[in-house]
């Protein structure tokens, strides 16, 4: 798998090649359930006026960089998209320097494989891209960092896709706190759990979904449920309880060194390589909001990545179990 890191300042060339690049796969994603079963453009940009009114301007630009079509820039809004399922565990490491560990368990042919280094609207942020301009972890220049995992809820409902409202609390919030008040405000389409880690130390998990108010818990560790296990299927082919206490034990019986307990996501039980049944490991992310610092790691391999220092680059990485 060819992985990138990619900076740009402000909106221009290189983000107008990269929606070049991956605007045919993503097009035909969004338009699988045909194009009536999204919402329109007036109605995308009003629920991005709505509910994220700070980033409209930056929206604009994108679309503008795009070709303004139509379906790009509802495409773009991440208003109500297609359902997507994913896997993925993150912990907050429990020593004296914040450390966010996550798994992204996903399909390996519907990914980016991509960190995006920008400057937009004068906020420096770098993480892991998804859908152009949304992102599925990540960390900004306030010394917050962020990620996703799948909620493991089959109700799906009017939302934005969770990528996009990830950017949006990068763009706009500074603290744990601040970013608690967002998630829990933001309407998402399908149900994820958030973790946030800012660089006092200070965190939060937010249990986000489309059916009822979201929980914010001070939760450490999120796998692929929220207070209960609803789709059991998922949660057996995922083993996302399993994982969950393996975490548990992890932070609070051992008390694992941090290279230790880093060290533990990229083996069995929380790697994954089922690429074959639906999805499997693509990586593991380090953040250290403090240091504003991420590295990318898979096995024998790890990639570190500066937010103050950022280096553009490619890795060709060889990811067990993906064709």
């Amino acid at each position: 798998m060819l992985w990138r890191a990619i900076s740009e300042e402000q909106p221009g060339p290189k983000w107008a090649g990269l929606f070049n690049e991956y605007w045919p796969d993503y097009h035909r994603w969004w338009l699988k359930e045909g194009d009536k079963a999204r919402p329109t453009y007036a109605q995308s940009r009003r629920a991005l006026t709505t509910h994220m009114p700070e980033i409209v301007p930056l929206y604009d630009e994108l679309c503008e960089l795009a070709g303004g079509g139509d379906h790009a820039a509802r495409f773009l809004s991440f208003d109500t998209p297609p359902a997507y399922l994913a896997g993925c565990s993150q912990a907050i490491w429990t020593g004296k320097e914040p450390v966010m560990v996550r798994n992204y368990d996903y399909k390996a042919n519907a990914f980016d494989s991509l960190v995006l280094h920008t400057g937009w609207q004068g906020r420096r942020v770098m993480g892991t891209s998804d859908g152009l301009w949304g992102l599925v972890d990540g960390v900004n220049d306030a010394g917050l960092a962020i990620s996703l995992t799948f909620g493991g809820r089959r109700v799906v409902g009017t939302g934005f896709g969770v990528p996009l409202i990830l950017r949006y609390v990068m763009q706009t919030c500074e603290t744990a706190e601040e970013a608690g008040k967002v998630l829990a405000r933001v309407p998402t389409h399908m149900s994820y759990n958030v973790t946030v880690l800012d660089r006092k130390r200070n965190y939060l998990t937010a249990m986000m979904a489309p059916d009822r108010p979201a929980i914010i818990t001070h939760a450490a560790v999120a796998t692929n449920h929220q207070e209960n296990v609803e789709w059991v299927s998922h949660a057996r082919f995922t083993a996302t309880v399993e994982r969950e206490r393996f975490l548990l034990q992890r932070l609070t019986l051992h008390r694992d060194p941090e290279e230790k307990f880093i060290g533990a996501f990229l083996k069995p039980p929380l790697y994954s390589t089922a690429f074959n049944a639906g999805f499997g490991t693509l990586y593991t992310a380090v953040y250290r909001p403090r240091k504003r610092e991420m590295e990318l790691r898979w096995p024998g391999t790890v990639w570190p990545l500066s937010l103050n220092e950022f280096v553009e680059g490619g890795r060709h990485v060889r990811v067990p179990g993906a064709a």
